[in-house]
């Protein structure tokens, strides 16, 4: 027994005023694991899943975001680097399109959150990421922002996705369901 306030096992059956139970609780690396391929077992972390670099884009043209739709500006992939370093992009400062590695599939009954792992911010990176909804299946991606030059080699962590627990009505189906899939 924990001194001093409720245990964590305490914590996990919180319920709100009107009976229902109040989610929030994360998963374990495994349970996140089990909903994304492929993973090796130096992916999984205790309280989430490693996601790895697949490929890096530029975006090169123009975006639109109206009331009523989107138009995605066209992208260029930044070639890696040949030679013995064949599997590593060079990047200069700007921003770029990070597309990870793994297939995730959001379970339902569950939200995902993607964190940079501490090495991406310890070298002037950072990503940024959108919520996961419970439904969602694909190969996604995050905005990576390079403020000073670094070298990131493809299969690297770049990542970290947790899946929380969530109350829900339905589940994703949006326009990025099912993305970079074969």
């Amino acid at each position: 027994m924990s001194r001093g306030g409720p245990s964590v096992r305490a914590a996990h059956h919180k319920r709100h005023p009107s009976g229902r139970r109040i989610a929030g609780m994360y998963r374990s690396g495994a349970f996140v694991a089990d909903h994304c391929s492929p993973v090796s077992p130096e992916q999984v972390q205790p309280n989430g899943l490693d996601l790895t670099l697949g490929t890096v884009f530029e975006q090169v043209s123009r975006g639109r975001i109206d009331r009523d739709g989107k138009t995605i500006g066209e992208r260029a992939e930044c070639p890696p680097r040949e030679g013995p370093d064949a599997d590593v992009f060079r990047l200069d400062p700007g921003a770029y399109v990070l597309r990870y590695a793994e297939t995730v599939g959001i379970p339902e009954g569950h939200v995902g959150f993607i964190y940079p792992r501490s090495s991406l911010m310890r070298n002037s990176c950072m990503l940024n990421t959108a919520v996961w909804d419970a439904g969602y299946e694909g190969v996604g991606e995050g905005l990576l922002q390079v403020h000073r030059d670094i070298d990131l080699e493809r299969g690297a962590r770049v990542a970290q996705l947790v899946l929380a627990e969530a109350d829900h009505e339905g589940v994703y189906d949006g326009s990025y369901q099912g993305e970079n899939l074969g």
